[in-house]
C-alpha cells in the first residue's frame, strides 16, 4: 500500500529551482532513504511534504487524500510528524514538558499526556534527563528530544531529517536500534541521512536527489552501484573504502 506520495513537485525560491519534478512513492511500514549532495533540495523536500513551504506545481498525497494546501497543524493530526535537521525544541521547557506537547496532538488529558511523554523518555533514553532544560543538553541528546516529540505525536508516517548526523558512534549505535524499532511498531519512515552507515543499513529503498531531481531511486546495493550516484555524491572514495571492507 502506498501511504505517502510526492507528485511532480516544483519549488522555486526567487530565480532558484530547490525541487524539479520530482516524484516517488513511499509504502507503507518501510523505510525509504532520501540522499543527496548539500543543497540538493532534501530538507525543502521535508518542508514541502509537511507545508512549511508551498510547491509552485504539484500535489503531495497521504492516505491517498490530497493534503498539499493543508496547515502543517492539520497535516501532523492527520499522522505525520516530523523532525528538524536543527533541532527546535521548546527552550525555556523541561524534556519532559517539551515530549507532552506532542502528546497533547491527541491527548486532551495532562496525566495521561505526561504518562505518554514519559514512556517515550524511556524508550529514547531520556528519562534520567526529563526535569532538565532542554537548552542544557549535548546535541546527542537534543536529537532524541527532536524524535521523542514527533513520535509523542503518534505518527503514521515520521520524517526524519538528518537525526544520525553529529551523534559519536555509541549514539549513532543507538539511534539506528531505536528507528529500527519504530519501524518494528508499525511506524513508516522517510530519513535523509548523510551518514552512510545509517542510510546503508536502515533503508529499504533509497532516492537519490541532485539538484532537486531524482537521479536514482532503488534497494541500497543497487543505489550505491549507479554511475550518477557515484558522480554527484558517493565518489570514488565511498566505493574503494567499500571494496577495502569486502
Amino acid at each position: 500500500m502506498i501511504i505517502l506520495e510526492v507528485k511532480e513537485i516544483t519549488k522555486r525560491f526567487g530565480g532558484l529551482v530547490a525541487l524539479k519534478d520530482l516524484s516517488f512513492k513511499l509504502r507503507q511500514g518501510e523505510i525509504l532513504g532520501i540522499i543527496g549532495p548539500n543543497g540538493a533540495g532534501k530538507t525543502t523536500l521535508f518542508n514541502v511534504i509537511t507545508s512549511f513551504h508551498r510547491p509552485e506545481t504539484g500535489k503531495i498525497f497521504f492516505k491517498g487524500e490530497d493534503i498539499t494546501e493543508l496547515r502543517p497543524y492539520q497535516i501532523c493530526r492527520k499522522g505525520l510528524a516530523r523532525t528538524f535537521q536543527i533541532t527546535q525544541p521548546f527552550a525555556n521547557l523541561t524534556v519532559l514538558e517539551n515530549v507532552k506537547i506532542g502528546a497533547y496532538n491527541h491527548i486532551p488529558s495532562s496525566r495521561e499526556a505526561t504518562d505518554e511523554a514519559l514512556r517515550i523518555l524511556e524508550a529514547v533514553g531520556l528519562i534520567e534527563k526529563r526535569n532538565e532544560r532542554a537548552t542544557s543538553l549535548s546535541i546527542g541528546h537534543r536529537k532524541k528530544l527532536e524524535l521523542a516529540k514527533a513520535m509523542a505525536t503518534r505518527p503514521e508516517v515520521i520524517l526524519l531529517d538528518e537525526v544520525v548526523a553529529g551523534l559519536n558512534s555509541r549514539e549513532a549505535n543507538d539511534m539506528i536500534a531505536y528507528i529500527h524499532h519504530i519501524q518494528k511498531q508499525g511506524i513508516t519512515i522517510l530519513l535523509i541521512e548523510h551518514v552512510m552507515k545509517a542510510i546503508m543499513s536502515l533503508s529499504n529503498r533509497i532516492v537519490v536527489i541532485h539538484y532537486g531531481q531524482k537521479i536514482s531511486e532503488g534497494k541500497p546495493e543497487e543505489v550505491s552501484k549507479d554511475p550518477k550516484v557515484i558522480e554527484a555524491y558517493l565518489g570514488e572514495e565511498y566505493i574503494l573504502a567499500k571494496h577495502q571492507r569486502s
